[in-house]
């Protein structure tokens, strides 16, 4: 799953146009063209697709953040230079203000049951003894739930 990918999935769950993703972009302080959203939106095997970077990704989740949540107080934070799974899923947990409970219900949506000691492992530092990875596969089945609660077709 690439970060491409990601944000096809998050447009086509939240029925973004390109104007709402620019403005997205926009609330973190980052400027993109409407030819550059349409170039990471595009397929792999179209001639005009540009790969969404790690750092972009970042900016546009901060703003998905502020979107849904307003703006914080003090400095904003920083986009990272490098996103893991943990990391996007985080902040798609902080920009939908979900509780263990709400993630559970959601991946329980997309046929997938793990207790809550699990889901608390992916948003444990690195270092913890208790961190674990996020898989793709569970990343993936997140945004399916989320798809299902969030867009009722």
């Amino acid at each position: 799953m690439t970060n491409n990918d990601i944000l096809r999935r998050i447009r086509y769950i939240f029925d973004f146009n390109d104007s709402k993703m620019i403005a997205l972009f926009g609330l973190a302080g980052h400027q993109v063209t409407r030819e550059q959203i349409s170039d990471w939106l595009k397929k792999e095997d179209d001639t005009s697709f540009k790969k969404c970077l790690d750092a972009q990704l970042a900016v546009f989740l901060n703003g998905l953040i502020i979107d849904r949540r307003g703006k914080k107080e003090g400095p904003q934070p920083r986009p990272e230079k490098y996103l893991t799974n943990n990391i996007i899923f985080m902040k798609l947990k902080i920009a939908l203000n979900l509780k263990a409970e709400d993630i559970l219900e959601i991946l329980a949506l997309a046929d997938v049951h793990i207790s809550k000691h699990e889901l608390s492992a992916f948003f444990r530092k690195p270092g913890h003894k208790h961190y674990r990875d996020c898989q793709y596969q569970m990343l993936r089945n997140f945004l399916k739930g989320v798809q299902l609660k969030y867009r009722r077709e």
